[in-house]
């Protein structure tokens, strides 16, 4: 019975989405995956990270039925890499690396990965360089993977970048300090040349944004979703978009 008035509900808020002005971009901040496991009795933190890795798939094929261009999914950020026990770390590593593996081999998406490498060990990378590259070829649907990733991070490699280009140019810091627009800044961060954000997700219930994409969210509308990323549904997705279409843009006005 519960499944039938869950599907009732899904289909009816489908209807109120037709026609509606749905996020081009979606950020995603996957929360959830460790209390997920906690919950279930012998379930280890693994199986939490491996369930969080298996919706990731299912999520996506929602998107492409709604025509989203652009999904930034964070996986794994800069602090991640010091903040958890080495051996659960480990284990979280080898899941994206499997992830990446996956995206690669379907041939489904265009996979991009946008992060640093400190702290990431070789497999990993080798994945994700490899699903970036066998993938950019490919038309419609593009994933950001956000695997070390830190927005503060972001922010500063962007500028060192752009004071590395002027530097080799011999230009002084006066015609620096002309050229320094956010456009320019933006042209240099992992995502440069992708759309900013319009939408973006955490689920969990936490209510803060840990340094995702700190700079492209500056006009995001933002959706806390009180479902552990694993526990995540069709219809909180389609509710968090409904939020969306239902809210008028100021950008920052």
């Amino acid at each position: 019975m519960r499944n039938l008035i869950y599907r009732v509900y899904e289909g009816r808020l489908g209807r109120q989405l037709s026609g509606a002005a749905l996020p081009k971009h979606v950020g995603v901040i996957l929360d959830g995956n460790r209390r997920w496991a906690e919950r279930k009795p012998g379930a280890t933190t693994r199986e939490g990270h491996a369930a969080g890795a298996a919706k990731i798939f299912e999520f996506m094929g929602w998107c492409d039925d709604l025509d989203i261009d652009v999904v930034t999914l964070y996986l794994l950020s800069t602090n991640n890499l010091t903040g958890r026990k080495s051996a659960e770390l480990d284990e979280l590593l080898q899941i994206i690396a499997d992830l990446a593996t996956r995206f690669a081999t379907e041939g489904r998406w265009r996979i991009k990965w946008v992060g640093d490498a400190t702290g990431l060990d070789s497999k990993l990378i080798a994945a994700l360089k490899d699903a970036e590259r066998s993938t950019k070829h490919l038309t419609g649907l593009h994933i950001n993977l956000a695997v070390g990733y830190g927005g503060r991070k972001e922010i500063a490699d962007a500028m060192r970048a752009i004071v590395q280009k002027h530097a080799k140019k011999g230009a002084s810091l006066e015609v620096l300090a002309e050229a320094l627009t956010p456009e320019l800044i933006s042209k240099h961060l992992y995502t440069g040349g992708q759309p900013d954000p319009d939408l973006v997700i955490r689920t969990s219930g936490e209510q803060r944004i840990s340094d995702f994409l700190l700079w492209q969210s500056a006009h995001s509308e933002f959706y806390f979703e009180e479902a552990l990323w694993p526990d995540f549904r069709r219809v909180d997705f389609l509710r968090a978009l409904r939020a969306f279409a239902r809210r008028h843009r100021r950008f920052g006005a």
